[in-house]
């Protein structure tokens, strides 16, 4: 990856929509925030993800451990940073973090490994020991 200028962290309010029905953020929407923000981090760094798949390649999410710390809520106005941590082989490890802009309170951490892989992988299917199929695709058991 080449660096460009780094975008810093990305800012959202929080809407309606990315609450449940008491106003605090569903869990999933911490995912999609950072999925953003991992996204601008490899455009700042050259890495346009549609120019990769003319290429055959993209990056599919490895592992990801998360840490909900507080709640945010809706109206809040939150911070979505990211960091690339290491880079080894095919896989990219990000710190990223979820935070009340005006506060700083931390709502969300993760530790997320992003792997490349090539497009052209078909699924494999393999035989299980009790008769049923699993497919495996990218050399990745379960899929």
């Amino acid at each position: 990856m080449t660096s460009r200028s780094n975008p810093g962290p990305l800012c959202f309010r929080v809407y309606l929509e990315d609450t449940d029905a008491g106003g605090i953020v569903y869990h999933t929407t911490y995912l999609r925030w950072m999925e953003r923000a991992r996204t601008e981090a490899l455009r700042s760094a050259g890495v346009e993800q549609s120019e990769c798949f003319k290429a055959d390649v993209s990056f599919v999410l490895h592992s990801m451990n998360l840490r909900f710390v507080t709640a945010a809520a809706l109206d809040d106005e939150i911070v979505v940073s990211c960091e690339l941590h290491t880079r080894s082989g095919a896989s990219l490890t990000f710190r990223q973090s979820v935070a009340n802009q005006r506060t700083g309170r931390v709502h969300c951490t993760a530790e997320v490994v992003v792997a490349c892989i090539s497009l052209q992988t078909k699924p494999a299917a393999y035989s299980e020991p009790h008769g049923g199929q699993v497919y495996a695709c990218g050399g990745c058991a379960g899929g």
